[in-house]
């Protein structure tokens, strides 16, 4: 009991810390932004609200101004959705639609360069 209402407080402070040091995001040309919200489409990241990786990612895509669409891997259907495709529950993990295949990304390192390599040059 004292872990958990622990790790829970904790996890606000990370979110809190979060919220008052967001980086600036990228700016691009109207065109460039549009290009990233239509190639951002098909990306979902499957999270934690409070886990400090799932922050951390959440921070890359604020900075890069990508607009990825966030599911709560702790609610029930997101959660078997992650199992099933994925094949396992863990997080942060993005699920990158493209040509009608599902590929799934985990490890907060790989998805941050993953959207480093794909939106940082778009201008």
């Amino acid at each position: 009991m004292l872990i958990k209402t622990l790790r829970a407080g904790l996890g606000q402070m990370i979110v809190l810390g979060d919220a008052l040091t967001r980086p600036r995001p990228q700016h691009r040309s109207v065109e460039g932004q549009a290009r990233v919200v239509k190639e951002a489409a098909g990306l979902s990241l499957y999270q934690f609200h409070a886990c400090p990786f799932c922050v951390k990612t959440r921070r890359a895509m604020h900075r890069l101004n990508v607009p990825v669409a966030l599911q709560d891997a702790k609610a029930s259907p997101m959660r078997e959705r992650l199992l099933e495709g994925g094949g396992k529950v863990k997080v942060p993990c993005l699920r990158i639609e493209e040509s009608g295949k599902s590929r799934w990304l985990y490890e907060s390192n790989d998805i941050i360069a993953y959207l480093e390599q794909r939106f940082a040059g778009i201008a």
